[in-house]
């Protein structure tokens, strides 16, 4: 519930401000990607200003991302290799214990 009501309250105006920034920021511009010749139209990119703003944003996230995962890969390594040595000190107790109750059931009782 009270992750519903963060979203709410975060997601809900974020949305309207970028509502808002899209409709102030309709104009047609032109990126251009050849800095010796930016009137060269094979290099050029026209598109209303937030679709260019959107990209980046996009671009950053998937770049943020990335880099985040492979900084992170050692302790999702660490986190395999201790989930299968868990396993492993798990299925040894287990034959113990087996090993344990065969005994016990074959002692004399009184």
């Amino acid at each position: 519930m009270a992750k519903k009501i963060t979203n709410l309250l975060i997601l809900l105006p974020l949305g309207i401000i970028l509502i808002i920034f899209c409709v102030a920021n309709r104009q047609i511009v032109t990126l251009a990607f050849n800095p010796f010749r930016p009137e060269d139209q094979v290099l050029s990119l026209s598109a209303p200003f937030f679709v260019f703003i959107f990209i980046a944003l996009i671009i950053g996230m998937f770049a943020g991302s990335a880099a985040t995962w492979f900084s992170q890969g050692k302790h999702r390594k660490r986190a395999r290799n201790e989930a299968k040595e868990a396993v492993r000190w798990q299925s040894e107790a287990d034959r113990h214990k087996a090993r344990a109750e065969e005994v016990a059931g074959q002692l004399p009782s009184r």
